[in-house]
């Protein structure tokens, strides 16, 4: 069984030998070999025993889910999620101007990154994402339409490599959750905001049973503000127009 926290540190055992005084003495020197290179261990974060679904890092009582990495790009584009996730609401219901720069944080495949630039023919859209398949996806993708305002850009797992109070708009579509280090991006997305900027969270309803999506890949609308709180964002708004996410609108002080 390997394991890796969050860092370039990475440990093989075999899974017969894994017993819970082992587990928690790996965590223990995991998580002190990672510290040099990992903001915060520590600090906000806590470890635990992963669940099934999660990385066994913890962050203001919610342990992180795995990343959905680019072989998932079949869900991400799969024929009935409009009609499943009212996509075609969200995004216009997004708040935009014709001349906004956004970032799209989180992009994946541009799913969304696509229909939002053609709402902002003045400005553009950054989208965001750590994995280059997902970037180069983008890039041919936007080619293919000829939408020229979408960037892609090369984010990493504690920032979002935006310019300074360049933002207008940003959102992240079922993709906060998994954030290795919630807090450093929150804080770095925050930065890149302009003042009164603000910042969208749309997440699968967790407070909703019915909606069939796994536990650790939900948040709850309480747990979403208390993260952005945290980080300096003021909430707006949270929309349940949407059959099974949140959308919840925060804004950076002016």
């Amino acid at each position: 069984m390997r394991f890796k926290l969050g860092c370039r540190f990475l440990l093989e055992v075999p899974v017969p030998s894994l017993t819970k005084a082992l587990f928690a003495t790996l965590l223990i020197s995991l998580s002190t070999a990672c510290s040099a290179e990992e903001p915060n261990v520590g600090g906000p974060y806590t470890f635990t025993q992963p669940n099934r679904d999660g990385i066994g890092k913890v962050y203001m009582g919610r342990e992180i889910s795995h990343v959905m990495g680019h072989l998932g790009t079949g869900w991400l584009e799969r024929p009935e999620r409009e009609r499943q996730e009212r996509t075609d609401l969200l995004i216009n219901n997004l708040p935009l101007a014709d001349n906004f720069v956004v970032a799209d944080i989180g992009a994946g495949t541009g799913y969304f990154s696509m229909p939002v630039a053609r709402k902002v023919p003045e400005g553009k859209v950054l989208a965001v994402d750590i994995q280059p398949e997902m970037l180069a996806i983008i890039e041919q993708r936007s080619e293919q339409l000829g939408i020229e305002n979408v960037e892609a850009v090369m984010g990493s797992v504690t920032n979002p490599n935006l310019p300074a109070n360049g933002v207008d708009l940003a959102f992240i579509v079922d993709a906060y959750h998994e954030f290795s280090h919630p807090l450093e991006m929150g804080q770095n997305i925050v930065q890149a905001l302009k003042p009164g900027g603000q910042l969208v969270l749309i997440e699968y309803r967790s407070e909703d049973p019915r909606v069939p999506i796994k536990r650790l890949h939900k948040m709850s609308e309480a747990q979403a503000k208390e993260e952005m709180m945290a980080i300096g964002l003021e909430w707006v708004t949270t929309e349940d127009f949407l059959p099974q996410q949140h959308f919840m609108v925060f804004r950076k002080p002016l």
